[in-house]
This record gives C-alpha cells, sequence and structure tokens, in this order.
C-alpha cells in the first residue's frame, strides 16, 4: 500500500515532525486540521505503524517516524529541485538557484554579489540557505553550497576558491578599558566570546590552545552572527574573519602570533548542472566573489 501514498501525504508527515502538532503542520502547508489527520492516519495504515503519540507538548514521533524521517527529508529535497529545474527551462539565465552557505558568509559576504547578478539576469530567482550545517548537493538540498571544508561526496564539482583567515579581535575601546592581552594567560582576564555547544572549529582552537574551552567563555552563542555581533558591540574576545574585521575600523586583532586559522573555501554543485545556464552563472560569480573575499584576507 506505501507506493500508492502520493508526496502531499508524506510532506504533511515531515510538517507535523516539525511543528510537533497537527494544527501547527496544517497552518504550515496551508490546509486544513482535519485533512493532516487523515494523512497521517493514511500513512500509518500503510506502514502498519504507530507514527505520533500525544503528550502533555504535543505529538511526538515514534522510533518508526524518526527512522522514515531522512527518507523524506530526501523526498523533499528531490521535489523541490524537481520544482526548480521544471521552472527554469527557457532561454538565458533563468528560474530559481538554491545556495547554501555559512551564516558569516551568507549574510555578510554574499548579499553584494547577488544583487549584482541579479541585475545582470533579472529573471534569475535566489534561494539563500544560512547554515553551518554541510547540505547535502546528491540529495538536492542546495544547487550550490560554499563549503569550508574539501567536499567528500563523488559526483559533484568542486571548485578551491582560497582560505579565510580568522584571528582574535576586540573592539578598541574594549581594551582600552581592560587592557590588551599580552600573552594568551591574559585572556583570563578577558570575557571571551564563543560557542555554547562543542563544535569542530572549537576542538581544533583546543589543540592549538588548550585552555580555549567552552567553560572559559563568558558570552556563549552557537550563532557565528551572534558572536560577530557581540565583538563589534564592544562585548569582548572573539574570533573574527580577518577580512570582515578589516572592513571596521574599531576592531582590533589580538594575539596573531598565538591565534590565527584558516578554512579552505570550496564552490560546490551536483554535476549533473553542469549543462545549466542558471546554475554555471550563479557558481561563476560565486567564484569570483569569494575569490576575492579570500585574498583580502590574507596575512600582511
Amino acid at each position: 500500500m506505501a507506493s500508492s501514498i502520493g508526496w502531499e501525504f508524506y510532506r504533511t508527515f515531515l510538517a507535523v515532525l516539525t511543528e510537533g502538532s497537527l494544527s501547527g503542520a496544517a497552518r504550515a502547508l496551508g490546509i486544513t486540521q482535519p485533512t493532516v489527520g487523515r494523512h497521517v492516519s493514511a500513512l500509518e495504515a500503510s506502514f502498519n505503524q504507530t507514527l505520533f503519540t500525544r503528550s502533555q507538548t504535543g505529538l511526538l514521533p515514534t522510533e518508526a517516524a524518526l527512522a522514515l524521517r531522512g527518507y523524506v527529508e530526501a523526498m523533499q529535497g528531490t521535489a523541490a529541485a524537481l520544482e526548480r529545474t521544471a521552472t527554469s527551462h527557457g532561454q538565458g539565465v533563468t528560474g530559481t538557484v538554491r545556495i547554501s552557505a555559512s551564516e558569516v558568509i551568507g549574510a555578510e559576504v554574499l548579499p553584494p554579489m547577488l544583487a549584482q547578478l541579479r541585475q545582470v539576469h533579472p529573471q534569475l530567482k535566489i534561494e539563500l540557505v544560512l547554515s553551518n550545517r554541510v547540505q547535502d548537493l546528491l540529495q538536492r538540498e542546495a544547487d550550490i553550497a560554499v563549503r569550508m571544508t574539501p567536499p567528500q561526496q563523488g559526483l559533484l564539482i568542486a571548485r578551491r576558491v582560497g582560505e579565510v583567515a580568522l584571528g582574535l579581535y576586540a573592539r578598541a575601546d574594549y581594551l582600552q578599558q581592560h587592557g590588551t592581552p599580552a600573552t594568551p594567560a591574559d585572556l583570563k582576564r578577558h570575557a571571551l566570546i564563543g560557542f555554547d555547544e562543542e563544535t569542530p572549529f572549537l576542538r581544533a582552537a583546543s589543540k592549538l590552545q588548550p585552555s580555549w574551552t567552552r567553560d572559559v567563555f563568558s558570552l556563549r552563542t552557537d550563532s557565528d552572527l551572534g558572536q560577530l555581533a557581540l565583538i563589534r558591540a564592544g562585548c569582548g574576545v572573539g574570533f573574527c574573519q580577518s577580512a570582515l574585521a578589516r572592513r571596521d575600523a574599531r576592531l582590533m586583532r589580538v594575539l596573531p602570533e598565538h591565534f590565527t586559522f584558516k578554512l579552505e573555501t570550496w564552490v560546490t554543485m551536483h554535476e549533473d548542472l553542469r549543462g545549466s545556464p542558471r546554475c554555471k552563472a550563479t557558481f561563476d560569480a560565486l567564484v569570483v566573489c569569494l575569490q576575492a573575499h579570500t585574498a583580502t584576507a590574507v596575512e600582511p
């Protein structure tokens, strides 16, 4: 029976998983709550499995529902890619391109390039996903991705555009008030800005400086944009891309001889999109933009 279930039922299932209730899923999808209930019931009958149980906080997914989630998310990505492709045929650069990039790159670096790209190609539509999670290009969660690690998947077109340099920075008035640290030990007297949850970057930093752990941070947020905002506001000392710090004359480099990190930067897309005018134009523009960004990050 599962083979006769339409995609809309799986889409409803994913919305219930995400929203945690029938009413929330109905609002998200723009359908009625009874329709959501019928879709879930049809899936449960088809799989002969209970997918959700009721609780005081809403609907809780069963193990069966959690096991299905990855497959349904893959279906959603494929359906979205199909729609982007189907609506993008025609002469010239037209249609929708979905780009995945980290929070900082997506918010601080790409917008001027995207504005210029759309001036040249006004029929091009952009979906910009700001996430530090690596989007799966093989599952078509995005058409093009900007990644800070070399791509590991096959069937991808990948272009290395340089290295993004990071260092410790603080606002000048903060350093005037609290003093400029001369050694890593001096950082103990400062308000450090960092992550709440452990990250690969934090683990790499702690290898170079064993004291650089979650416990030393006076201000914690897992959002890179949040950390950047705290540094710019003069809240303390934190990591920032050197190219972005140079845009703000108030930001001063701290302990450059001890804290320097470089992240390889790549632009990638699925090789099946090689012949797509909309993807090729966007891919090429991203490469030029990020090559310029990484060039400004080179240490003097």
